[in-house]
């Protein structure tokens, strides 16, 4: 199998910081590529606070935040940010044609080895490895969000995805200390195949005036015994990405049930996505006691 020492993550937001962080606190060294030089120093200011976070939980010593964070080096060129690559992941926002044209972009700047990986949430890993000339070595690897605290990594294999890939990046996710679990290329893989409709039928319950917002968080939370009720879930993902996963598996199913609900679409439409606007279910002017909307 491959090994795999040097790591570049394509994308400095939520998702690429934390999946930098977590590589890095293993020893790996990593390239933060971002176009955006403002991302990449967010970043990095977001990282080192997520660090002391741990520290301050005893997950981690507090003197070893500094070798932690010279793991990980910035570019907003692409080319230098892939050199010597062993793994290059993409963790982009949830667009297709943006992430099909990225893949057709480092699959030119990769040497013939580099395995090409996507954190996407939804989308076909095969759709994917079909712009590269390299299909064999392309994969899904779906962190969870927040990417330091989440212990699963959802690993998804293309149609053309290699056993021997497969095995490395499973032996990978062991490595950085999160369970591996395998699914197939379908959309929404298992994860958001389930989550997805549950959400959006908190939402249409929502819409229909079946309960409010806090009510039905309630009763998800006290009857189910889940951590956060759906509609705020929602808002933490952002109901943008919310809707765009339903879409490509309403698209790529052409079933019913996963037609996302006009309230949602709504929503988005407004520029009301969650946490990240502000406002979505809730109002988040106070971040620390975020308030149910009551109009829909």
């Amino acid at each position: 199998m491959k090994k795999i020492t040097q790591i570049s993550v394509i994308g400095a937001g939520t998702m690429g910081n934390g999946i930098a962080h977590v590589f890095a606190q293993h020893g790996f060294k990593v390239a933060l590529v971002d176009r955006e030089e403002d991302s990449l120093s967010n970043a990095k200011k977001t990282i080192e606070k997520n660090l002391h976070r741990q520290a301050q939980k005893s997950l981690i010593e507090t003197a070893h935040i500094p070798a932690i964070l010279n793991q990980i080096s910035t570019f907003t060129d692409l080319p230098e940010g892939l050199k010597d690559s062993d793994l290059v992941i993409e963790a982009i926002s949830e667009d297709k044609e943006a992430k099909l044209r990225i893949f057709k972009e480092i699959d030119k700047l990769s040497a013939p080895e580099t395995i090409l990986a996507s954190n996407t949430s939804s989308i076909s890993i095969s759709s994917l490895a079909s712009q590269t000339s390299k299909p064999h070595s392309v994969i899904g690897m779906h962190f969870m969000n927040p990417v330091p605290l989440m212990t699963l990594v959802e690993v998804i294999q293309g149609a053309n995805t290699s056993k021997e890939c497969l095995k490395t990046i499973v032996q990978l996710t062991e490595q950085i200390e999160k369970e591996a679990v395998v699914a197939k290329d379908y959309p929404g893989f298992i994860a958001n195949r389930i989550l997805m409709p549950m959400i959006n039928e908190a939402i249409e319950t929502l819409f229909q005036g079946i309960g409010d917002v806090a009510g039905i968080d309630a009763i998800m939370k006290g009857g189910m015994r889940h951590p956060m009720g759906p509609l705020q879930l929602a808002d933490f993902i952002g109901l943008d990405v919310c809707l765009s996963i339903l879409n490509v598996m309403y698209e790529g199913f052409k079933n019913p049930k996963y037609a996302p609900s006009p309230l949602l679409v709504n929503l988005v439409t407004a520029g009301h996505l969650g946490i990240k606007s502000g406002r979505g279910f809730y109002d988040y002017s106070d971040a620390k006691n975020p308030i149910p909307v009551q109009n829909f």
